[in-house]
């Protein structure tokens, strides 16, 4: 992958947190914290952590070499205060502009064994996974927004960049037909 192509994926990166912070922005700490039954009783600040603490588990990963997400810390404060959130959102994507470089990815299925399966991999695909994951959670945080609060929210926000242009081309097609 060229250096180009790691500037289009930090970009794309940036896009997508700076979209999911302003959208917390708009809501207060009560909404952001607050028990949604259709959210299966968590909250959006569960999913905003949970997607950070991902990005924060790839940049540790980035330092050792080894990358875990089951090794995240649960921070209750990024699941209860936006403001905390939204200024690690930021910081998430500016600190994605490192080069990149091949990780080893650990995980665990089976929890009554130890059996730990690596796999090789590298900084740019954990990002594009990250990136994707942050994406189908965002689905999820739009379903709490609208349980919570009248915030109106892009037409794209929590939309994979593919589905957008699938029908965007499925729109137009139509017209021209």
């Amino acid at each position: 992958m060229t250096k180009t192509s790691g500037m289009n994926l930090q970009q794309a990166v940036q896009n997508v947190l700076v979209q999911l912070s302003d959208t917390i922005s708009q809501l207060s700490n009560e909404q952001y914290s607050r028990v949604c039954k259709t959210l299966n009783n968590s909250t959006i600040g569960q999913h905003v952590r949970h997607t950070i603490e991902l990005f924060q588990c790839l940049e540790t990963g980035y330092q050792t070499g080894v990358v875990n997400y089951e090794k995240r810390k649960r921070d209750l404060q990024i699941e209860t205060d936006k403001n905390i959130a939204a200024a690690l959102l930021t910081q998430l994507y500016q600190g994605l502009n490192k080069p990149n470089k091949e990780l080893q990815l650990d995980t665990q299925y089976d929890d009554t064994a130890n059996d730990i399966v690596s796999v090789r991999t590298n900084y740019y695909r954990e990002i594009i996974y990250n990136l994707e994951h942050t994406i189908h959670h965002m689905a999820l945080i739009r379903i709490g927004v609208q349980a919570v609060s009248v915030v109106q929210l892009p037409e794209d926000f929590g939309v994979a960049s593919s589905t957008m242009r699938y029908r965007k081309n499925v729109h137009s097609n139509v017209h021209t037909a």
